[in-house]
This record gives structure tokens, sequence and C-alpha cells, in this order.
């Protein structure tokens, strides 16, 4: 009996998919994509030069918003290519195996920023908790091992991905609901039996943003304890001011999630729309807000900034 090659059935290319009925004004809506990503890049980068060149910013919780920085730009440029290729130029088609490398990175990165969301989450526990220890218990070198920890935890847990995917037959239509490559859209185009996929992305699932997510909502519940036994004021207010950035950071960048999630897992019958508008939330809203909000409401940053463009001006002129 002649065994039946099913590699054949792995297709060459996939089809991205921008916003479902507003293929004739995609062009038109690739404008502000141009401008939300030229937002990421250009803030979360000064944010890491900032950083980098103020050494008054070598403090433990400007280093973690630097990897948090770093991140954003990864992602940022992970889905860059293909999501303005959709738009701007209605080039929907994307090779199979560049499709599990994208994804590979789009999942990674995202594992880091939960890991290093934790980490922040800790940063300031520690600080708020325990001020005169802050410096002893967080060094630069924990701070590193942190970090390297968060990418190599990212890398190690989010390899098996592509891996099992490749090992599938693609049978179906191969369109896929967003404008870049996202594991369980596209796990679902696979018609051979895909448990092993399924429980590997549930265990993951848990295992990072679950973990990370618990943990950081029990960091920031000792912190509101620690912030409301502060007898003065002017002491609670100035604690609240740091403790409300990072919890707005942590719900912009798990709440998409967890509903981009939920819609893939039980959103048989939503709406197309649906999913490309979470998709693009997931995408961009953490991206774009994150270096507003730290430039913002982050005092040393913020005159770091207007001292670094002031310089800037003046050299020009």
């Amino acid at each position: 009996m002649e065994l039946i090659n099913t590699s054949w059935f792995q297709p060459p290319t996939l089809l991205l998919t921008g916003i479902p009925g507003l293929e004739a004004v995609q062009i038109w809506i690739s404008i502000p994509l141009c401008v939300m990503y030229l937002i990421a890049l250009l803030g979360n980068s000064t944010i890491l030069f900032i950083i980098k060149t103020t050494s008054s910013l070598h403090e433990p919780q400007y280093i973690f918003l630097s990897m948090l920085a770093a991140t954003d730009v990864g992602l940022s440029l992970s889905t860059l290519p293909t999501v303005l290729s959709v738009f701007l130029l209605n080039h929907r088609e994307i090779e199979f195996h560049s499709c599990l490398t994208q994804m590979f990175f789009i999942h990674t990165f995202s594992s880091m920023e939960s890991a290093i969301l934790l980490a922040m989450a800790f940063d300031r526990f520690v600080a708020i908790r325990n001020p005169l220890h802050y410096t002893v218990i967080l060094t630069h070198s924990q701070i590193m091992g942190m970090g390297l920890a968060a990418m190599i935890r990212g890398v190690v847990l989010m390899v098996p991905l592509p891996i099992l995917l490749k090992r599938l037959p693609f049978c179906k239509d191969v369109i896929l609901s967003h404008s870049y490559c996202y594991h369980p859209d596209v796990m679902k185009l696979a018609c051979g039996p895909i448990t092993v996929n399924i429980i590997y992305g549930l265990s993951l699932v848990l295992c990072t943003f679950g973990v990370d997510s618990m943990f950081i909502v029990i960091s920031y519940i000792l912190i509101l304890k620690t912030v409301l036994g502060i007898a003065s004021k002017d002491g609670q207010l100035k604690a609240l001011n740091t403790y409300v950035s990072h919890i707005f950071t942590v719900c912009i960048f798990y709440v998409p999630l967890i509903v981009l999630a939920l819609i893939h897992r039980f959103g048989t019958f939503t709406s197309p729309l649906l999913h490309v508008t979470m998709a693009n939330l997931f995408l961009f809203l953490t991206r774009v807000l994150n270096p507003l909000v730290y430039s913002l409401k982050t005092k040393q940053i913020r005159i770091t900034v207007h001292k670094v463009f002031k310089s800037r001006k003046n050299l020009l002129t």
C-alpha cells in the first residue's frame, strides 16, 4: 500500500486579512496605522535613548522601563512588514515558514513583555514596601538576570509552537483572520489532529500570562495596602501616582490579550470585525500608549526629554 506524502498539504502561502468589507479604503486606513507605528517606534526608541544616555536614570525602575520599551520595539518590528503590506500595498500573501517565524517572534516578545511587567510590579513593591533596602535588593546584576530570564523563558517556551504546527497537514482554506500570524489563528487552519497544539498552547497561556498576571495582582494588592498605610496624604499621592501608571500599563496589555484569546477559543460565531478590532488593539494599544504614559507620568523622564529636545533645538539654531 502506497503511503501518502502529506507534505504537500502544507500551503506554500497563507492569505492575511485586513478589515473585512473595507478592502476598498484600506489604503486610507494605512495612514493612521503608519502614524501609530511611527509613534510606537519613535516613542519607545526615545525612551531607550534617554535612559541609556542619562546616568541619573540608571536606576532599577528605569532599567525595567527600558526593557519594556525594547520589547515593544521588537513586537512592532515583528508585525510591521505584514500589516503595512496588507493595508498599504494590498499584498496579502505570506510564505508558510515566514508566517511561522513571525508568529514565533510575536509570541516570544509578548511573553517577554508579560515577564517584564511582573518584574516592574515587583520593583514598585520593593520601592514602596522597603525603600531603604531598594537598591540592595535590586542590584544591576539581579536586574540583568531578571531580564535575561524573561528572554530565555520566552524563547524556550515558544520554540515548540512553530515546530508543532509544521508537522500538521493544511488542507483547508488558508485565509487568516488578521494581518499578522497569530498561533490560534494558524492552528485552526490545520486539518490534522491539533489536540497536542491546543494542550500546549493552553499550558503556555496558564504558565506564562496566567502566572504572571496572578503575581502582578498580588503585588499591587500589597502595594495598595502599603500605600494606604502611609500616614501623610502627600506620601500617599506620590506613591499612588506611579502605582496608577503601572496599573494602566498592565491593563492595556492584558485586557486585549485576554479578549483576543477568548474570541479565538469561544468566538466561532462572533463578527470578523470584532476579531480584527481586538487583534489591532492587542497590536497597537500597548506599543503606542506606553511611551506616552511614561513620558507624561514620570517626572524624571519628562524633564530629561524636554532637556534633550531643547539642547537639540539650540544646536540647530
